[in-house]
């Protein structure tokens, strides 16, 4: 899979590289310039920097907060719920946040959450429910692990199992609600405003971005065009966090916990060698087709990121279902526990996946709820009562929707 795309992106780039990552202003059409493929992402017109996502890498510092503070037992339903509305529940102002750059800010992580244009533009109604639910894993992070975290967990009992060296904090039916949350948010909020939204042409192409965007007109008071804004948002939702922006991979995986921490999980599996590359490739090369006004080029880049972020949410769903299984056959039922909440929050994911072909998510809703179900309704205890036989069918039926096979997913 990923090799046929990297030739891809190769000949592409032989025939296209965009050039002019640095605009001089002149009226000289970019087609005709020599064109050359930016060495990092670095774009400046008139010696001033074209790159802005600082709205993505506030979402990401709030995001890692308020993972963090799911395992702060002193906490309430009240204040993890305003961290992830950055509000109170009548919308007031409030400052929820340790970081007091985050309180000042306007952005939150509930505002985002499953609004992409592509999937939710005209479907309000399923939009809401996703946000409540990912909303109701707080409260049950609060009203059914906090009260019990010091007891042990059993079956039909809430509290602390032991995964190795480590603790866990287990529903009565062995979910980690605060896994559910973090991995739900990687695919309800990073990857859909990724891939399906600033990443869609339907956001890029907006009002008259492509024709501002040709006769080099500037967003009021910016250095960018508003098409060369979106893009930058959609990078940084997957490199807002690192320590040098520009050249990222050098810290890839350290920078968040989000689609940055597993892009590198999946680079390291011999089996997918090169995604992180290819990815980054790919978003400063259609980055650099917007400045040339190649807008085939920059869509075939941005098909490529989305085949490969998608990809790796079935990657690591399935990569948990097998940990799971190999942990309940040695009988190490928290670790079990741990991959399954991992896997659980994944699979959730995949429904803001995208097939770029059909332009639809590889499982839709109803898919993935059926998948969520098999995993926890196989008895009334939950992950307590699963089999193996059940974990291996649904990494075979996720596998069977992308270009990987079950054996690879499973070492990445």
């Amino acid at each position: 899979m990923f090799k046929r795309l990297h030739f891809k992106a190769l000949a592409l780039g032989i025939l296209f590289l965009a050039a002019a990552c640095k605009d001089d202003s002149s009226n000289s059409d970019p087609i005709d310039q020599a064109l050359e493929a930016p060495s990092s992402y670095r774009f400046e017109r008139n010696g001033l920097s074209t790159v802005s996502y600082s709205g993505q890498s506030t979402r990401l510092a709030m995001g890692a907060e308020l993972n963090a503070a799911l395992l702060d037992f002193n906490l309430t339903s009240k204040q993890v719920e305003e961290m992830f509305a950055n509000a109170d529940e009548n919308g007031n102002d409030v400052d929820p946040f340790q970081d007091p750059q985050l309180n000042a800010s306007t952005k939150s992580l509930r505002s985002k959450t499953a609004s992409s244009y592509l999937y939710f533009n005209t479907n309000s109604g399923e939009s809401a429910a996703i946000k409540s639910r990912l909303s109701d894993y707080l409260t049950m992070q609060v009203q059914e692990i906090f009260p019990y975290a010091n007891q042990a967990a059993a079956e039909g009992v809430a509290g602390q199992i032991a995964d190795g060296s480590a603790v866990r904090y287990v529903s009565a039916k062995g979910l980690e609600y605060n896994q559910a949350f973090g991995k739900g948010l990687i695919g309800a909020l990073f990857l859909d405003q990724l891939i399906n939204n600033y990443l869609d042409p339907g956001v890029l192409d907006a009002g008259s971005n492509r024709a501002d965007n040709e006769a080099k007109m500037t967003v009021e008071s910016e250095a960018y065009t508003a098409m060369e804004h979106k893009w930058d948002e959609a990078y940084g939702y997957l490199f807002g966090g690192a320590e040098d922006g520009a050249a990222p991979l050098a810290t890839l995986g350290a920078d968040d916990d989000f689609l940055n921490k597993y892009l590198a999980r999946v680079d390291a599996d011999p089996d997918f060698s090169g995604i992180a590359v290819e990815v980054y490739n790919a978003l400063k090369l259609g980055r650099a087709a917007i400045v040339a006004g190649d807008y085939e080029l920059r869509d075939d880049q941005a098909d490529i990121v989305k085949e490969h972020l998608s990809a790796l949410i079935g990657i690591r769903s399935i990569y948990y279902l097998q940990s799971a299984k190999a942990a309940m056959a040695n009988g190490d039922t928290g670790t079990a526990f741990h991959d399954l909440s991992e896997a659980y929050g994944f699979i959730y994911s995949l429904r803001f996946t995208q097939n770029p072909i059909s332009k639809e998510a590889y499982f839709d809703g109803d898919e993935v709820q059926a998948f969520l179900d098999r995993l926890m309704n196989e008895g009334p205890n939950g992950f307590w009562d699963l089999s193996a036989a059940t974990l291996d069918a649904i990494s075979s039926d996720i596998a069977a929707r992308f270009n990987f096979s079950l054996s690879q997913a499973s070492k990445s």
